[in-house]
């Protein structure tokens, strides 16, 4: 991408979406294009947005998603938003020219079992874990209507599956939030409250791998420049934890002194979810951040915007 390139991120109210657009212009990107994803749900204003702007380069983010909670409670709106925004965006992308896109996925397409770690040809080996299937088959069939434009129309459309992501601009709002930011929140609610204990649904057992956002960030702009090709490509640090540790850490980074609680009464998800990043690392990309580094500077944030 050139410094004057036109770049559009769609779905800027989530995380990634809020970070690209910070680092981009830090970097000296002036013409970035911003729209809400309830503009892009209607296949006309999608269209008129994308013959009007002609942007250079997209990057198709979520526009809706959520940790066990939030799948549990609106697969609807998950598979809906997620697919009526990707498919006008993916279509016009074509159709009005543009030079390439990305499409983030997520590690939770792979099959609730998958052989570890998750190699990107293991997708659709096996059936994919119940608490998210609908938000899965959203991002799936994202990535096979990118590869079938690229087969039809020979576009430059790519895709990336990250690993598990956390940082500034997280949602922290417990119905809806990922594992790290509710930990923070739950932690950082039980000292302020001086609460005995904190209740985490599940066993403790699940293991997951986790990629702090500039890592993120950095891989997209390393893809968006030197990656292009049809096939997947996954995005990870080759590092896991289980919920168990990963609660413990949270817990010590905000100095939370009460007992933890599992609720085994409640889904853990996937057993185990670790990216095999091997196809990146031999282009030469790598993640820089390890996980506490990553947390403590995700609480730092939480603080200043809340609490500072």
């Amino acid at each position: 991408m050139e410094k004057d390139s036109k770049i559009f991120i769609i779905g800027h109210e989530g995380l990634p979406a809020k970070n690209l657009v910070d680092y981009l212009k830090k970097n000296g990107f002036e013409n970035i294009i911003i729209k809400l994803p309830q503009e892009l749900m209607s296949q006309t204003n999608a269209e008129k947005i994308l013959k009007e702007e002609k942007p250079d380069y997209i990057f198709l983010f979520s526009v809706k998603e959520g940790g066990i909670l939030a799948n549990i409670k609106y697969p609807a709106d998950l598979i809906y938003f997620n697919l009526q925004v990707q498919k006008n965006i993916i279509h016009y992308s074509y159709k009005f020219g543009v030079k390439k896109l990305l499409f983030l996925g997520s590690s939770c397409m792979y099959p609730k079992f998958c052989k570890q770690p998750m190699k990107e040809e293991y997708l659709l080996t096996g059936l994919i874990e119940p608490t998210n299937e609908f938000y899965a088959i959203a991002k799936i069939a994202g990535i096979k209507m990118c590869q079938a434009y690229n087969i039809q129309y020979k576009t430059n459309f790519i895709s990336a599956v990250p690993a598990n992501v956390y940082g500034p601009y997280d949602d922290f709002n417990l119905e809806t939030s990922h594992v790290i930011p509710a930990l923070i929140r739950k932690f950082h609610n039980a000292k302020i409250n001086k609460e005995d204990k904190v209740i985490i649904w599940g066993t403790g057992s699940p293991r997951r791998e986790f990629i702090y956002i500039s890592d993120l960030i950095d891989a997209c702009i390393f893809l968006m420049d030197k990656y292009n090709n049809s096939d997947i490509i996954n995005i990870g640090t080759g590092k896991e934890v289980s919920i168990k540790e990963l609660a413990n850490l949270i817990k010590n980074i905000v100095g939370y002194e009460g007992k933890i609680i599992f609720d085994k009464s409640k889904p853990d998800g996937m057993p185990r979810k670790i990216l095999d990043s091997s196809k990146i690392n031999s282009i030469g990309w790598k993640s820089k951040v390890n996980l506490e580094e990553g947390i403590k500077k995700t609480y730092d944030w939480y603080l200043s915007e809340n609490y500072g």
